[in-house]
């Protein structure tokens, strides 16, 4: 990439940051579709999830996401793990709870789980993205 001219390169990184916003409206597109065809809103308690999920990465890990994958002796870094991984299974567990109890359909949930998946999509394409160009959490 380092023969390429800056504004072709300033394109190539415009263009992947396109890619990732797609991804996202994506995924709220799906969410919406799941509540708006059945007329049915109760699939929307996964954005209270979805809202939930980055806030220990936010206030316990900071910018640096290289301490994520790593094995740490830091109470508060378990922590973050151990709370975003309770968000992560509350946003799957949410639609298939609501499809037992019979307060939504097959299609909402399929939505819904396709939604979740977007997401967890658009945030590994995110943080692939920050290693590599230089973009911060922050």
């Amino acid at each position: 990439m380092a023969d390429m001219p800056g504004y072709f390169r300033m394109c190539f990184y415009t263009g992947r940051l396109a890619c990732l916003a797609m991804l996202v409206s994506t995924g709220i597109v799906l969410q919406i579709l799941a509540c708006a065809l059945y007329n049915n809103w109760w699939p929307m308690l996964t954005v209270i999830m979805y809202v939930i999920l980055p806030m220990p990465l936010m206030f316990f890990a900071g910018s640096d996401t290289s301490r994520l994958y790593s094995e740490s002796g830091s109470c508060w870094l378990d922590a973050t793990k151990f709370l975003t991984g309770t968000s992560t299974v509350g946003s799957i567990a949410i639609p298939i709870i609501l499809k037992h109890a019979g307060v939504i359909g097959w299609g909402a949930m399929a939505l819904e789980l396709s939604s979740f998946f977007v997401f967890v999509l658009s945030i590994l394409c995110y943080l692939g993205l920050s290693e590599v160009d230089g973009y911060s959490m922050f």
